[in-house]
Parts: structure tokens; sequence; C-alpha cells
């Protein structure tokens, strides 16, 4: 039954040759690798005017010089991930970048901030579109927990599917949404240009306003550059691009730049013209919409879209975070299970393990993610700053042809990168400080699992372990709790080992049912020993442990290994294993840890 339902909702499994035919072409990559940062259109420019209202409405015309320092910004960010596809082909983005030019640490730094960024992401996304839909429909506010794991569970099946399949689903409502702010924008300049939109609604650009500082302009750009999120996504997620990989990356974060570029644009120039003041109830883009259409069809169309891709951007994490976990797991910081490819290709563990994780974030913060909007955009401005400055480092070591140009890029891109950070931590340290605890314990994690497989491989090795002592033979010690067929097949097994002594061990809870099994066993099974144990307090586990302790010290001495046979029936359903105590399993759990014991279990299958 279980496979039946896996079968039907991930698809047949895919052979190893098929994964050829799993890669993404540019159209659909642009598509559920562009979703989360062309969604932050939809919060970016509503960022920067929220901070400008503590001024006054008259402070809205600063946002088209903070949305010309988010284009520098993001002009930097998409030369230098240009720059950083071809350097790393193979994938890792910032934290690959960070490792190879700034040290383990400063890399680690990156791909912990990464892997957290794309829990969030999923999380944020979802619970923002949830809202967008529970706005449209109050009824359903009380089930936004519910409605947002139901989406979180959705992505995650399409994503096991395949990134294939999960792109073509996807790629639609992404191209609807970029197709309906173009026309909202479009729309909009249309109406300006022709007088239809009055010039009297905003103040215009130069106007002196009284109390506006510095840290007041850099608070605002710092929020508006949330609409950067998700840029660096294409270059962790190489490996899921056709043949030439570097070549369709690069042209794909090229088009995803150009897209970003001019939706935000747009969106910030007629919030200006508009003078649009940011509300509680109604987005930005909302009352843009209502103002350039009305509420007809088309700003329905424009909210439908915005909230879908609100929710899908939750793609680009289950794109770019099992691809991170793949690189983290290979160099021996996270479990070695993110590099295994599943049934249909895809490195299902890490799509699982990211859909768990923002399932839990969601109830926790019970579906009002907003707060953790600053700690999501944090998290993607560190590894930016690390791996622009990364790229810094690699170009003035190797000084390659055209060096200086690519240097500039990259010390702009981190220069900024880096006042992002600084002055997100000087605003919104309330919201931000996890960051400081959470990185620490990460790394300190990273570096654990890393000692454990240095430590495992060395005991491993053969060329660096001690040589192994001889084994002049066996004596089995076989726990019987009765004379049964199950007892039977583990006795002819064990005398089916050469060299061996077998020991049959029962252990008895009153005197008398100790004598009765004795006498029976002589006539049953006179050729092998049986030692009898009393437990005194009922315990089969204590007194036999004892026993094969005594055992192994004697047998030891004389290099005889100590095999513990266990017999165990096998129903023929697996729902029958809750109807017995299952005794077996826990004699094997406390004997695995005993070093020179070996531990046997020997399967008799019930036929009925």
């Amino acid at each position: 039954m279980f496979s039946s339902i896996k079968r039907f909702l991930i698809g047949r499994p895919l052979k190893s040759n098929a994964l050829g035919e799993q890669k993404l072409n540019k159209t659909k990559a642009l598509a559920i690798l562009s979703s989360d940062a062309l969604s932050s259109v939809a919060y970016g420019p509503e960022q920067i005017l929220i901070v400008l209202i503590t001024v006054s409405a008259a402070a809205f015309w600063y946002s088209i010089p903070i949305a010309v320092g988010v284009l520098i910004l993001l002009t930097a960010l998409i030369l230098s991930y240009r720059q950083i596809i071809f350097a790393y082909p193979h994938g890792g983005g910032a934290y690959v970048v960070s490792k190879e030019n700034l040290g383990i640490n400063p890399g680690l730094i990156a791909g912990g901030s990464l892997l957290v960024d794309y829990i969030l992401t999923v999380a944020v996304s979802v619970s923002a579109g949830t809202d967008a839909i529970t706005s449209a429909f109050p009824s359903l506010h009380a089930y936004n927990v519910g409605i947002a794991i139901v989406f979180v569970v959705f992505i995650t099946i399409l994503n096991l599917r395949g990134v294939t399949e999960s792109a073509s689903v996807l790629a639609y409502p992404v191209y609807l949404f970029v197709l309906a702010l173009f026309i909202l924008i479009g729309v909009g300049l249309y109406n300006i240009v022709t007088g239809e939109a009055s010039p009297d609604l905003h103040t215009p650009i130069g106007t002196p306003i009284a109390g506006i500082s510095l840290f007041i302009l850099l608070r605002a750009f710092a929020s508006g550059s949330s609409a950067l999120t998700g840029v660096e996504a294409i270059s962790n997620a190489i490996p899921n691009f056709k043949d030439p990989a570097p070549n369709n990356a690069a042209k794909t974060l090229a088009a995803m730049g150009a897209l970003l570029a001019l939706l935000f644009t747009g969106i910030v120039y007629l919030a200006y013209y508009y003078g649009i003041t940011p509300r509680a109830e109604v987005t930005v883009v909302s009352q843009i919409a209502e103002e350039t259409f009305g509420r007809n069809f088309m700003y329905f169309f424009v909210q439908g879209t915005t909230a879908l891709i609100l929710i899908l951007a939750a793609n680009t994490g289950y794109s770019a975070f099992p691809l991170l976990a793949v690189n983290l797991a290979t160099d021996k910081f996270i479990p070695r299970m993110f590099t295994v490819r599943g049934d249909r290709l895809g490195y299902s563990n890490g799509i699982i393990i990211l859909g768990l994780s923002s399932i839990v974030l969601i109830v926790a913060f019970k579906g009002h993610t907003e707060q953790l909007i600053p700690l999501y955009a944090v998290g993607v401005f560190i590894p930016f700053t690390l791996s622009q400055t990364g790229m810094m480092m690699k170009w003035i070591r190797e000084k390659p042809k055209g060096w200086i140009s690519k240097l500039i890029i990259n010390s702009t891109g981190a220069l900024i990168s880096f006042t992002v950070t600084i002055v997100f931590f000087l605003t919104k340290f309330a919201q931000v400080w996890p960051v400081l605890v959470f990185l620490p314990i990460i790394i300190y994690v990273f570096h654990r699992n890393r000692n454990h497989y240095e430590a495992v491989g060395n005991q491993l090795r053969i060329n660096a372990s001690e040589p192994a002592s001889p084994i002049e033979g066996n004596v089995i010690v076989i726990p019987v709790s009765g004379m049964t067929h199950v007892v039977e097949n583990s006795l002819n097994y064990a005398k089916s080992l050469s060299a061996a002594r077998i020991i049959a061990v029962h252990v008895a809870f009153e005197r008398e049912d100790e004598k009765k099994f004795e006498e029976k066993w002589k006539q049953w099974q006179p050729d092998i020993r049986l030692v009898t144990l009393h437990s005194h307090y009922r315990s089969i586990i204590q007194p036999l442990t004892k026993f094969v302790d005594i055992v192994e010290h004697k047998a030891s001495e004389s290099n005889y290994r100590v095999t513990v046979v266990i017999p165990q029936f096998i129903p023929k359903k697996g729902w029958h294993n809750f109807l017995h105590n299952q005794s077996s399993f826990l004699i094997r759990a406390f004997l695995l840890h005993r070093r020179s014991v070996v531990v046997t279990t020997v399967p008799y299958h019930l036929k009925k």
C-alpha cells in the first residue's frame, strides 16, 4: 500500500542514465529559480515606503534615488554571480567561493546562512501567499496554518517528482505574474504620459524635507534591498541546467536581473507618482492596480498572480537548498544522506528536510512569519558580502586578464552588501539578533560532523588500522525462550558453522520452570549445552548480557570470537509485529554496543 501511494504521488523510478532528461532549459530555469527574486517585487518597494513614511509622505520622492541605489547593487550582484558561475561551474555559489578564497569558517558562515535562509524562504513565501488568499476570503483566516502546510506539502511532492515536472507546472504562474506586472506598469505609465494620472499626488523630486537623515535613507535602502533575495539561487543550482550549464546559467541570471530591474523600477515609480501610502490591510501593488484599473478583471488578475508567485517563490528554496546541501555533505559538514539521489533523480532527502523544517517554522510562528523577513534578508546579505569579498581575493591572488574591472565590480558589491548588512543590524537588531546565536551553533555542528567523518575514515582505512587479531573459532550463544521451530532453525544454522562451540541460554523467572525446561531440553537437544539463568527481577536483558560478558572475557583469552545468534520469527503481515513482545529487537539493541561480540539474527518466516 505504501509503495502504491508513493508511486501515485511521486511517479515511477527513473534510471540513472535518464539524468540528462531531468536538466532544465533556460525558460523553465528562469521560472523556478527566479520566483523568489521576482516575487520580492511585491513587497520590496513597500518596504522602502514604510521607512520613509516615518518622516512624512512628502519624503516619498526619495524612493527614486533609493531605487537607483538598489539597481546599482543588483547590477553588481548580477555581474559578480555571473563571474562566479564561470569560475565555479559545479555550483555551490557563496559557500564554495568563500571556502576556497577566505577559508573554511567564512565558507561555513555563508553555507549555513543560506541553508537557514532557504528554509525561511519557504516559510515566509508560503505564509505571505496564504495571507493574500485568506485576505480575499476572510472566512478562511482561521485556517492559515493548515492552508500553508498543505501548500508546503504540495510543493514538496511536486519537487520529489523531479526538477522538470515541477518546472513544467510552476513556470506558468511565474510568467503570468511577470505578464500581469508588465501590463500594470505599461498601463500606469501610459496614464501618466496621457495626463490621466494627476501630477499633484506626489512631491516633486528634489523637494527639501525636514527630518530626513542619512541614517533613515540607509535604513530605507536596506529595507528595499530585500527585493534582491534569491539572486544567488542560480549560482547554487548550475548542475540543474542543460549543457553547456555555465553558459545557460549565466544567460538565465542576466534575464532574471533584467526582469527584476524593470519590474522593481516600474513599481517604485508608479507608487511614487500615484502617491501611494503603505497600509497594513492593503499592499502597495494592490493600491497601484486599483488606481490603474479600478476593481475589474485586471485588478483581480494582478492580485491572483501576485498571491500565486508569493507561494511559488518557495520553489527557489527547493531548487537551491538540496544542491547547496550536496556541496556541504560532500565536504563532510552535514550528513551524507544529502548526497543521495531519490527515485526521480532529485536529492530527495534535502527536499524532504526543507519541507519539514519550513512546516515547523510555520507552526511555531502560527503562520505569522512577517517578523522573519529581516532575518531572512540579513541571512542573504551575509553570503552576498562573503562571496563578493571572496571573488575580490581570487582576482587579487590570480590576476587573470581583465582582473581590474572584475575586482572593481566585486569591490562595489562587497561594499554595498556589507553596508546593508550593518544597517540591518543597527536598525533591526531586535529582529536579526538570532543570527548571532544560530550561526556559531551551526558552524560548531558542522565541525563536529566533519570531525566524526574524519575519525571514522581514519579508523576504517586499512593502511592506518592496527593488524586484525586472528580468530581461532567461535563461541555461539543462542538465547532460547522455548523449544520451537524458530529455535531449531537457529540451532541448525549454528551447527553449520565450523569450529563453533554452541551454548544455548534460557532465562527463567521461576525455579520450577527452570528445572522443567532443563529436563525437556536434554530429551530434545542432548548434544547442545544449555545454561539456565534465573532472573529475580523478571528481566531477560540483564542476566543475558551479564552472561555474554563473562563468555566474551573467557573467549578472548583463546582468540575466540563470541557470536550471539538471535532466533526471530517474521510474521506474514507487518502489523502482526505489534502483537508480540519483540524481545529479539531489545536483545540485539543492547548487545550491538559490545565491542567484541557479533550479533546475528536468524529469521524464521511464518507462512500463515
